[in-house]
């Protein structure tokens, strides 16, 4: 990874996904893991307040940059918290953990990054438990015509400064076309630019 991706980049994302609108949205999901949990793209640790420590077990971070995880690391410790954490240092689409392992499965604006995210959601399948969880919350391609053209025009640029983020993605279509059942959903936009604000959060489960 490059100096802007290891030292520009990190911060510019712990500020943006940190926002009151966002945290409020990881806040509908996080605590309703439980378990084993394997959480895709830690990142900086942004959804480590809201996990429910007398529900969580461990928790396996997933995480490819080392600017992120020294990030999370120290948030952890600056929340004191004592459930295990441990991460990963590789991408979405490996995961090196055994087969039915996690009970839960967290991702929070996540899967509009990963270069391929039909091959992560397959692994995610293959490390969830036949009983467990996928919780999500993420940005989504918009359901107004007229938003979704400038989406689709500005998502090569964005994608270049904002370390490969999408804004266009169609996540439940992407969860559902991948071996997972939407369980529950929902969708609004949240304050900002209609761009990137539209969003989408709520759990899957495996498809029988």
């Amino acid at each position: 990874m490059g100096f802007y991706s290891e030292h520009i980049l990190p911060p510019l994302l712990d500020v943006a996904c940190g926002m009151k609108a966002v945290s409020r949205q990881r806040e509908k999901v996080v605590p309703l893991a439980t378990g084993d949990v394997l959480e895709i793209g830690i990142g900086s640790g942004l959804n480590l307040p809201w996990y429910n420590t007398e529900r969580v077990n461990r928790i396996w971070g997933l995480e490819p940059s080392a600017a992120m995880r020294e990030r999370a690391q120290k948030k952890y410790d600056a929340l004191g918290m004592t459930i295990p954490l441990d991460f990963i240092d590789l991408p979405g689409e490996q995961i090196p953990l055994p087969d039915n392992v996690a009970d839960t499965i967290v991702m929070t604006y996540t899967l509009c990054t990963i270069p391929e995210p039909d091959k992560a959601l397959a692994n995610m399948l293959r490390v969830l438990k036949p009983d467990g969880r996928l919780l999500f919350c993420e940005h989504a391609r918009a359901p107004d015509r007229g938003v979704q053209q400038w989406q689709d025009r500005l998502n090569r640029p964005w994608r270049r400064v904002a370390g490969g983020c999408n804004m266009n993605r169609p996540i439940l279509d992407l969860i559902s076309d991948n071996g997972f059942v939407i369980q529950e959903s929902d969708e609004m936009y949240v304050p900002g630019p209609r761009i990137l604000t539209f969003n989408v959060w709520g759990s899957a489960v495996i498809a029988a």
